[in-house]
């Protein structure tokens, strides 16, 4: 583990306004670099077509100064596809990934095969496309042969400790999306690694997601992060904070004249002891 100060980010999708569960995880991210003399990045991750809109991450940046926050931008995941695409075209051409042209519904038809996501994968889909290119397919990872060529991996989580890395109930992941240029799991894994993120820093909803990641990254040669998976913040009735739920935005209650820097002071006391 690395004695350096740590390199943490925040990287939202500029598709909606933030609300308090932003706000949360990016102070969470921006106090644990701080506090240790490193860097907080912000990285827009704006690859959702057409949901992402550049009035959301101007306004995302507003929020962050307003809650007291200081960071250094890193480029937005648009500038970002070639990245993407190299990574993905490496995985098929060392057939482990496989492209797959059936959709959810066809897939939800189908005997089970593997995958606790709901998605079902089956045999005869795997590799029978690859002639074909990528236009119309979605690119999925072949689990049992990335596990193969990896064996035992190990991830570590500040709060959880030394984790084995189990991906395989997860299925077949999709890696790049029919209608998109990369999923969240090869865009954030690729981006970590090439901010030189070293503490990635996010809720316990995406705990899981980093059994998959630990794997791409062995599979690409990337480096390893620790992780921090900090708790949610959640509503009366114990469910997470959303913006769905109609509460306000972190830029209505900016426009309204609530304080930000005493709003975060009330979110950093939510648990107290940091991040935990």
């Amino acid at each position: 583990m690395s004695d350096l100060p740590p390199i943490t980010r925040f990287a939202p999708s500029p598709n909606g306004p933030l609300h308090l569960g932003h706000a949360y995880s990016a102070i969470v991210a921006h106090d644990l670099a701080r506090e240790a003399g490193g860097r907080f990045l912000l990285r827009i991750e704006d690859i959702d077509g057409p949901r992402s809109k550049p009035e959301f991450a101007d306004e995302f940046r507003r929020d962050l100064e307003w809650l007291g926050l200081e960071w250094d931008e890193v480029p937005a995941q648009s500038t970002r596809l070639d990245h993407y695409a190299a990574a993905a075209e490496e995985l098929l051409e060392r057939g482990l990934a496989y492209l797959c042209c059936l959709t959810r519904k066809e897939l939800s038809g189908l005997p089970p095969r593997r995958g606790a996501d709901g998605l079902k994968y089956p045999a005869s889909s795997r590799g029978q496309f690859a002639g074909e290119g990528m236009e119309g397919a979605a690119l999925r990872l072949d689990i049992d042969r990335a596990m193969e060529e990896v064996g035992e991996l190990l991830w570590i989580d500040d709060i959880a400790g030394e984790i084995k890395a189990d991906p395989r109930p997860f299925g077949d992941v999709v890696l790049v999306r029919k209608d998109l240029p990369a999923s969240y799991h090869l865009a954030v894994t690729l981006d970590d690694a090439r901010d030189g993120v070293t503490l990635v820093t996010r809720g316990l909803d995406l705990f899981a997601a980093s059994h998959i990641h630990r794997v791409l990254q062995a599979l690409l040669d990337l480096p390893v992060p620790r992780w921090h998976h900090h708790r949610l913040l959640l509503d009366e009735n114990g469910e997470k904070l959303a913006k769905r739920k109609g509460s306000p935005s972190l830029s209505d209650r900016r426009r309204m004249g609530e304080e930000g820097a005493v709003l975060a002071e009330q979110l950093r006391l939510q648990n107290f002891t940091l991040g935990t």
